[in-house]
């Protein structure tokens, strides 16, 4: 439609003396017959006023294809204005009127040989643009012509044709050689040809990531940043984004590269500045620090990005992401430019809130003064989610440098004292994180939260107040009181709250059991015998059970030492910010997210990775962030509460320290008649015990329906406490992967259906490789010879990879095995179920057809195993009514063992988390047609009932993948 609109627009330099807004606004009845006379008018100005009307109809959604054979009569004229605009129709309704679109091919050819390089190109481009496959045979010789044409601006359009055709037609393009005469285009003398030429390379590289057709070398680097300085900015940024995806042999030629890319951060286009600035933090990698030009380089990065924060809110939104993605990777080149990121009154919020998580990554000691002066101002503010983040910065800038905490806890203290509710809210928030960095050190300002208990009525905070009481409970006289003012509205409390409450309630009770006993019966049967919500009741019976049997590991439990928090609790993994810096410019670089996980079922989304010369003596995985040393070990992030997805991008998957062996499960233990108080959960208390205090959702049902008393709790604790907790997530144990599941082979055609030939079969995949396994008897009287066999179309494109080899006839009471390659190329056709296969087999007798069910896992690929961070962006983008939840039944794996048979069939386990006694193993697999699966497979010790979550972009293929599950872990 614009392409339409800025044509019409453009046909006014070719002389038209009027308006066109006139075409526009005609309401006549008849019009399409009175067009029709005046397209075969012999006055050339009255044929051209109706093509403009008929274009200004197309515009605007009207039908006019019946007009389709006068239109292309038009055409054979020297006027360049109607010429254009014949072959704007064209574009739009060759598709529908295929046949008719042969008339023009003609006029195509001759056009593309016209004296004027104009209607060369513009020939050239429309055939282009007609993606009808009659019409793309008769393009390749004008095409062939164009791209050795004189004229550059011939060449440069013949060169993105190039790239259209070979959406088109990929084979055909191959087979022409016109991929060969695009790449000698790349050392044409006209830049503009050059950045044509490395645009299309570029587009059909994309969809053939293995082609190797920008084949860069340092001769062909060479010429491109000799054609980067002449050609337009659009030709300039495909030649940069090229230039990204070269590894320079060394640092010299590295420095070399940088040294002619860097002129074009100073262009006016901001595309221009971030491609080149995605060009220069690539090679930076190969440039070592103490080099003098490392450091010139970094000065001169700042700059534009410091021009770009002046544009419009929209393209500052879009730099302030890229920005902070290069913040996290090099802090050092933008320290010194704090001021640029301080908030404006008239800032949009997405620039605000951008803005201050940028302030925090550059927060060093030498500007904390600056920061927190700035934040608390924020915090006055009247936009209140502007507000809530700048009271967490001034958190998070505690907790980042330290020699600033005072002074920031003191901030803290002032904005409680303004009693505004939201601002009270918030800072207490921020307090708990702060006493988790630095415990035992600014415990003094709890009497102050506690005056404002009152006031709290959002979740989180209220959650933040109790863990606050119950983890300084000893040194709060009247604790049991405030918690007992929880309690009073238990059940009108949020599942957040609840499970803080529960907790905070059993640490005050180990830790002043005498006055707290009634306390913690109270909550116990309110969390027990009175709520709905599994995670509470599952939390509520550990407890009871912990209290009642075991009253040192309670305490070993519920009072464990906690990792201190880390600086920085939400920096993006590392191997991911190497792809997103990869990606700068991109939509990948706005999202933070990887390509692959929001461009749906692409071939051509390749992981990039940053290189690293091995002179440069710095850490891929630890940027330097210029105001710490950098420790070597993973930080302790902070889980988010009940999203147990986030916690997928922390786990530790080393082994786990203990060499003990795990507790087992009584077998076939049943959990509805489990007497929870008198040793059912035994086995979750043996040498691997998890950390059942931590505030972890998402467990499912487990002991409903008990309602027997708790035994009587011991009134002090006096044995010592010792030992400690294993890892909690433990991914590196569980032995060696089992085989793949084969099915057994069943009868696919009876004798008795055709005419003696009986065939079973059974489908296996082997080393990539999908096989169709036969067996064929021949129970009739003659021999059997001239076996062929052929599928019907069906969901995933299933078809027989060669001929059936079947070298020896068949004589009567003789069986014969074979084995069928198949490939997954073939038409497709959705199919009910959708694994079903109809197959015709044909011999010297007849044509037999039958059907048959191949299991779904004969399509998972070996590459299936998704990266974390790619999992949980994923997981969270595919929209929750896509995912469908199944029982399996019946099975008496562990979850490891589950595991490795479920690898098997390529299905692969990403992370395995347990919370409170049932494993959850995350897994992914991908489908030959690129579509991926992703799952949650909850295994509950002694409980022979699995339950499955499946979330996919094709739901319909949910139902496949669960009877494949259950298939394989059943047999």
């Amino acid at each position: 439609m614009q392409e339409w609109a800025n044509q019409l627009c453009e046909n006014r330099q070719f002389g038209s003396k009027m308006t066109d807004s006139k075409y526009f606004t005609t309401t006549k009845k008849g019009e399409i017959f009175e067009l029709k006379a005046e397209l075969n008018s012999d006055k050339k100005e009255k044929k051209k006023e109706a093509v403009k009307k008929v274009i200004a109809s197309m515009t605007v959604g009207k039908d006019v294809s019946a007009l389709f054979p006068d239109v292309v009569n038009c055409m054979q004229t020297d006027n360049l204005e109607l010429k254009k605009l014949v072959y704007l129709y064209l574009m739009n309704y060759a598709k529908s009127q295929p046949d008719m679109a042969i008339m023009a091919v003609n006029t195509f050819v001759k056009d593309c040989e016209d004296l004027n390089p104009l209607i060369r190109a513009l020939a050239v481009r429309t055939m282009g643009c007609i993606r009808v496959d009659k019409i793309t045979e008769y393009l390749c010789e004008p095409l062939r012509k164009c791209l050795k044409d004189e004229d550059p601006y011939v060449r440069k359009t013949a060169a993105v044709c190039v790239a259209k055709l070979h959406d088109i037609n990929a084979q055909l393009v191959e087979d022409q050689g016109f991929l060969d005469t695009l790449k000698d285009l790349i050392s044409d003398s006209n830049p503009m040809v050059v950045a044509n030429a490395v645009a299309a390379l570029s587009e059909i590289a994309e969809s053939h990531p293995n082609s190797n057709l920008l084949d860069l070398n340092p001769q062909t680097i060479n010429k491109l940043l000799t054609a980067l300085n002449e050609c337009t900015e659009w030709g300039q940024i495909f030649i940069l984004d090229c230039l990204a995806n070269y590894s320079p042999r060394d640092d010299r030629e590295s420095q070399s590269i940088c040294e002619r890319v860097t002129p074009r951060l100073s262009h006016a286009n901001s595309a221009v500045v971030l491609s080149a600035v995605k060009v220069l933090m690539k090679f930076m990698e190969m440039l070592p620090k103490d080099l003098d030009y490392y450091g010139t380089l970094l000065k001169k990065l700042a700059p534009p990005l410091v021009t770009l924060l002046s544009a419009e809110p929209e393209l500052q939104y879009v730099a302030l992401r890229n920005i902070n993605l290069i913040v996290q990777r090099r802090p050092e080149i933008l320290k010194h430019e704090m001021k640029v990121f301080f908030v404006k009154y008239n800032d949009p919020i997405y620039v605000k809130l951008e803005k201050l998580d940028i302030m925090i990554r550059l927060a060093s000691q030498a500007n904390i003064a600056q920061v927190l002066a700035e934040l608390k101002e924020y915090a006055t503010e009247v936009d209140v989610d502007f507000v809530r983040k700048a009271v967490r910065a001034i958190g998070r800038c505690a907790i980042k440098v330290e020699q600033s905490a005072e002074r920031c806890v003191s901030t803290l203290l002032d904005l409680i004292q303004t009693k505004v509710n939201y601002v009270v809210q918030e800072a207490i928030v921020v307090i708990k994180d702060i006493f988790r960095k630095y415990p035992n050190k600014y415990e003094s300002v709890i009497a102050t939260l506690c005056e404002h208990l009152e006031s709290l009525d959002e979740p989180e905070a209220r959650a933040a107040m109790i863990w606050i009481v119950g983890e300084y409970a000893e040194r709060i006289d009247n604790a049991d009181e405030l918690l007992e003012s929880f309690l009073e509205g238990f059940h009108d409390e949020s599942t957040q709250v609840q499970l803080q409450l529960l907790t905070a309630i059993v640490k005050l009770f180990l830790k002043k059991p005498t006055e707290t006993q009634e306390l913690v019966q109270q909550v116990l049967s309110l969390a027990t015998q009175d709520s709905d919500n599994p995670d509470l009741r599952d939390r509520g019976y550990i407890y009871w059970r912990l209290l009642s049997t075991d009253p040192v590991a309670a305490k070993e439990v519920v009072l464990a030492e906690k990792p201190l928090i880390s600086e920085e609790t939400d920096l993006i993994e590392p191997t991911l910010l190497e792809e997103l810096i990869c990606h700068i410019g991109t939509l990948a670089s706005v999202y933070h997210k990887p390509p692959s996980a929001f461009v749906e079922g692409s071939r051509g989304v390749q992981h990039k990775r940053l290189t690293s010369s091995a002179g440069s003596g710095e850490s891929v995985e630890s940027p330097d962030t210029g105001s710490a040393a950098v420790s070597e070990a993973p930080p302790a992030v902070i889980p988010s509460q009940g999203d147990l997805l986030g916690d997928l991008l922390n786990l530790d998957l080393t082994p786990p320290t203990s060499t003990g062996p795990p507790p087992a499960a009584a077998p076939g233990m049943q959990l509805g008649a489990m007497d929870l108080l008198g040793g059912g959960l035994d086995s979750l208390m043996g040498d691997e015990s998890e950390p059942l205090g931590g505030d972890i959702g998402g467990s499912p049902a487990m002991g409903a329906g008990f309602g027997a008393p708790p035994a009587a709790m011991p009134a002090s604790f006096n044995a010592p406490i010792s030992g400690g907790l294993d890892d909690l997530f433990d991914l590196g144990g569980g032995g060696m992967t089992m085989g793949t599941y084969i099915p057994p082979k069943t009868v696919w055609l009876p004798a008795m259906k055709a005419k003696g030939l009986e065939i079973s079969g059974t489908f296996v995949r082997r080393s990539g490789v999908i096989q169709m396994e036969m067996t064929l008897n021949n129970k009739a009287m003659s021999v059997m010879s001239d076996f062929a066999i052929q599928f019907n179309r069906n969901s995933f494109g299933l078809a027989p990879a060669g001929p059936l080899q079947i070298l020896t006839p068949i004589s009567p009471n003789q069986s014969i095995e074979a084995a069928l390659p198949l490939s997954t190329v073939g038409p497709v056709m959705k199919m009910e179920p959708l694994n079903n296969l109809q197959v015709a087999v044909k011999n010297n007798i007849d044509v037999f057809y039958f059907s048959c069910q191949y299991p779904i896992s004969m399509l998972f690929l070996e590459d299936g195993k998704m990266e974390r961070q790619v999992f949980l962006a994923t997981w969270k983008d595919i929209p929750n009514e896509n995912e469908s939840q199944f029982q399996i039944k019946d099975c008496h794996l562990n979850s490891d063992a589950a595991s490795n048979k479920l690898q098997g069939s390529n299905i692969f386990t990403i992370a395995k988390r347990t919370v409170e006694g049932q494993d959850m193993l995350y897994q992914s697999m991908k489908l030959t047609n690129g579509i991926w699966v992703l799952a949650e497979l909850r295994v509950q010790a002694g409980n022979p009932n699995y339950t499955i979550s499946l979330k996919c972009r094709a739901p319909e293929v949910s139902q496949c993948v669960f009877q494949n599950y259950e298939t394989v872990l059943k047999n």
